[in-house]
This record gives structure tokens, C-alpha cells and sequence, in this order.
């Protein structure tokens, strides 16, 4: 019986073992930004819209019309214009926020997208194109300074008093209404920006007050582009004394005055705007 069996024992040892099926991959979860929402409009090259203070995503609307033939990606901040807070509940805001647009950039696999921001998201923008190098391909800051202190005529160093105590504030009725002036006076009244929510806008407002990004700017690596408004004849040549120094650092940056313009370019001289953001995509990066 022994024998009988010989050779089939010979055919199981000499056969390969089973080996077990390897479990299957699990992907990972995608990239959901808890800062942030983003609208992707439109087909070609990838370009980010990032709004100021306050604002919504709409405020880009009228510039992606205008300039078809890319693929924007329109951020909306939690806690602006009516969108819940989310990861913004707490805490500081904006560079967190310019840390989840560049892991948004990776998570979708964008190929150095063409950024461009408003305000506050010029500051993001800066932010963005010093400290991830590697990730913008250009760069477009509307209306904004390294330190945004300089628009109201002060420096980080010195306002940071006054920051602090208008932050204590923020959730008393003059600290309320301290806050609905710089959304009037930084954004617009659109009655969507004024359901922002107070607590992120003064938690902002105060990181905004006490940025600095002027030693930063020799780090920037794409092009940059700096629009700014003026809104008298009587002020360009302020405006552009104003503007040159703050961008020193970068001296390849091309600066663009916009005459007849208040804080909200793209709304005052849409126009205009247009024609500098075409120009501004149309520019090869370097390379």
C-alpha cells in the first residue's frame, strides 16, 4: 500500500506550496481639505483663486469668464462669506491654511498651478510661492504688501498692540463692529461677506497684523506678479514709492498699477483686471 502511494507523495512534496492570496490594497482616502473648499471651473493649465478677508469665491466669478482656457480652482476659507468654519474653528488660520492649499496641490497631483490671490490671499500666495518653491509655477498677489500692517500705515512690529487688543474684543459688541469695518473697509458689504464668522475674521485679522513675509521674498522662485489699486491720480506716485520698496527683495517682480480702483480690483476695474490676469497666464514660468 506504501508503495501504491509512492508516487503520488512524490508529486505533493515536489509541488509548490500554496501560498496565500495577499490581501487586497486598500487605497488611501483621499485628500479632503477641512480649511478650505475648492470649485473646479473650466478645462488647461491649473490656476488657484484664492479670495482676501472675509470674501467668497465669488469674487473671482467674473475673471474666469473673462479668461477661459484654464482649469481654476476657486478656494473658499472656511468661516468667510457664510461657509462654516471647520478647521478654522480654532486657533491661527492663515499659515495652516497656506500649509493645507500645498497639500491639496500634492494630493491632486497639480503640475506647478499658476496661484493668484486677493488681499489676504496675496499673503497666502506669498506664503505659498516662498515656502513650497517647488510647487508654483507663478505667482499673482492682488493688492497686498509683504506686511499687510503697511496698508494702514503701520509695521508688524508696531501694531501688534493694537492687534492684540482688538483680538480681546472680538466677542464684545465693539469688537463686533470693529470687525464688520475691516470686512467694509478690506473687502466689500456684499451681504454674503458679512456672514463671515467673527471669531476666524479676528483670529486672521490678527495673524495678518503681525506677518511679515518681507525676509521671505528671496526665497520665491516662480515669477511674481504684484497688482495693486490706486484710486486718485493724485496717489500713484505714493502707490508706486509704496509698492517698489515693499517687493525690493524681488527685483525681477513686475508690479502693475491699476488707476480708478479701489481694494477690490477685480470688482472695480474687472476690465482691466482681466486683461493683466490673461497676460499674467499667458507668461511662460521659468523653468
Amino acid at each position: 500500500m506504501v508503495k501504491a502511494f509512492a508516487p503520488l507523495l512524490a508529486l505533493l512534496l515536489a509541488a509548490p506550496a500554496a501560498v496565500p492570496a495577499a490581501p487586497a490594497a486598500v487605497a488611501a482616502p483621499a485628500f479632503v481639505p477641512s480649511r478650505f473648499t475648492v470649485e473646479v471651473v473650466g478645462t488647461g493649465p491649473d490656476v488657484i483663486l484664492i479670495p482676501g478677508l472675509t470674501a467668497s469665491k465669488e469674487s473671482w466669478r467674473a475673471s474666469v469668464a473673462a479668461v477661459p482656457g484654464y482649469r481654476y480652482h476657486l478656494i473658499q476659507v472656511s468661516g468667510f462669506a457664510g461657509a462654516p468654519a471647520r478647521g478654522n474653528a480654532q486657533g491661527p488660520v492663515v499659515a495652516p491654511l497656506a500649509e493645507e492649499i500645498a497639500r491639496y496641490i500634492r494630493a491632486n497631483h497639480l503640475r506647478r498651478p499658476a496661484v493668484v490671490g486677493h488681499s489676504m490671499g496675496g499673503t497666502l500666495a506669498l506664503m505659498l510661492a516662498a515656502r513650497h518653491p517647488d510647487l508654483v509655477g507663478k505667482t499673482m498677489v492682488v493688492d497686498m504688501l509683504p506686511q499687510p500692517a503697511e496698508l494702514l500705515g503701520s509695521s508688524a512690529q508696531n501694531i501688534g498692540g493694537l492687534a492684540d487688543v482688538l483680538q480681546s474684543l472680538s466677542g464684545t459688541p465693539l469688537g463686533q463692529s470693529l470687525i464688520d469695518s475691516a470686512v467694509r473697509m478690506f473687502g466689500n458689504d456684499a451681504p454674503v461677506n458679512v456672514r463671515s464668522d467673527r471669531a476666524v475674521v479676528a483670529r486672521a485679522a490678527h495673524e495678518l497684523a503681525l506677518t511679515d513675509l518681507t525676509p521671505e521674498l528671496s526665497r520665491i522662485r516662480a515669477p511674481l506678479t504684484v497688482v495693486y489699486a490706486n484710486p486718485a491720480p493724485s496717489l500713484a506716485a505714493t502707490a508706486d514709492g509704496v509698492y517698489r520698496r515693499a517687493y525690493a527683495a524681488d527685483p525681477a517682480a513686475t508690479l502693475v498699477r491699476i488707476d480708478g480702483s479701489g481694494h477690490m480690483v477685480m470688482a472695480d476695474q474687472p476690465r482691466r483686471f482681466a486683461e493683466e490676469l490673461r497676460r499674467f497666464l499667458e507668461a511662460s514660468p521659468r523653468t
